[in-house]
Order: structure tokens, then sequence, then C-alpha cells
């Protein structure tokens, strides 16, 4: 069973989308697990403070080190086979061949920031307790790392044997079209009818696979 460990400061926001749909089954279904780990509970203060104004001057706060590899020592402490993902605008974008990577490990650890970012210290740390793997998910910037860890899971988890039931359902492993279609045969729409392409009423496979391709 693989396991997925989130370092995050919300872990209801995640674990709506984590227990919903094809993922939420998997869980269900012992296939995967997912963990989560508050920095908060690795503070030294009483107010549960984990960021502070950056070194150098500039907008924002920064979330402090050593709360982060605490709680990522945590969900190490019985990891077989683990990695850590780090999130960085920087990093090399993520894709279904990292997700294939990724799904051979035992343990996935994925650190969500927040704010303007950890402090540096903690990635150089965390590259000592396991291997670290540093992603981008899209070009764009988003306001923590808990969106990119949702959309890593989801691609991992999804191509797991067993999950989508057959092998075939994961798109990237036949012949798929980014054009769908389902019942009606005809939909009509303000006096204009839109009709279903008449090859994939065929039942001609190789003609159905051509035109794919061709999409």
């Amino acid at each position: 069973m693989l396991k997925f460990h989130l370092i995050t400061l919300f872990q209801d926001a995640c674990d709506a989308y984590l227990s919903a749909s094809i993922i939420g089954r998997a869980r269900k279904e012992k296939k995967i697990s997912v963990s989560y780990q508050s920095p908060r509970d690795f503070v030294e203060n009483k107010w549960g403070k984990v960021d502070e104004r950056p070194y150098g001057g500039g907008p924002g706060m920064v979330m402090q080190a050593m709360p982060v590899i605490k709680a990522t020592e945590k969900a190490l402490k019985k990891a077989k086979k683990p990695v850590v993902i780090w999130f960085s605008p920087s990093g090399k974008q993520f894709t279904n061949k990292d997700a294939d990577k990724l799904a051979k490990y035992t343990d996935v650890v994925l650190i969500c920031g927040r704010y303007e970012g950890i402090d540096e210290r903690a990635k150089k740390i965390l590259k000592t307790l396991a291997p670290l793997k540093e992603f981008a998910v899209g070009e764009a910037v988003y306001t923590g790392g808990e969106v990119p860890s949702l959309a890593i899971a989801d691609a991992i988890t999804r191509r797991l044997p067993g999950v989508l039931g057959k092998d075939a359902s994961v798109e990237e492993r036949r012949i798929a079209s980014s054009a769908v279609y389902t019942r009606p045969e005809t939909i009509l729409y303000k006096k204009k009818s839109y009709r279903v392409p008449k090859v994939l009423q065929t039942g001609h496979h190789a003609k159905i696979d051509k035109w794919r391709k061709e999409m």
C-alpha cells in the first residue's frame, strides 16, 4: 500500500478532496493511505506561530524550518522507501512519467508551503533524511502547496493497479482524444443540431483509433 504524508496547515481542505471519488475509494480499499502532520504541532511557542519575517526584508512572512523538519521526521518514522516532494515554481514540471516513478516508493511525503515560502534550510536538511525531488505543477503560482500536492497524489493514485478497474482506463496508456461524446446521439440547441461524429458509431475500432489519433 502506498502511503501519502501531507505536511500541511490545512488538513481539512486536503482531506475533503482525498476522501472523494476515485481517491476516496482507493483509500477505503486500502490501495493507498493518507496521513497528515501539521507544522503547528512542532512549534516551541504558545501561540502555534509557524512564520516569521524574512531576513533581508521584503513582503509577507516565511515558514520556519524546524516545524516543517520535525513534522517530516514524524512522517518518515516508519517509512521503508520514502521520497520527499518539495514544491517550487522553478522546479521540474511534474509529468505522468514522474507519477509512474513516484508510484514505486512506499511513502510519498508532500511538503505544503504557505505564505512567502519555507526557510530554504528546511530543504537542505530534508535532503539528509530521504531522497528529495523538487517539482512545479503547472506554470502558475499558488497560495500554498496543497493544490499541487493534491494534483500529484491524484496522478499517482489513478495509475496504481486496480484503482481505475482496468489499466486501459488510464488515458495515457491508450489511444485517447480530448473530444469525448455520450448519449443522446443528437442535441438540439436553439434550433441547431449537434451530433456525435459518425465514425464513433460505426464500431470499427481501427477507424475510431485513427480518428482519435487525428484529434
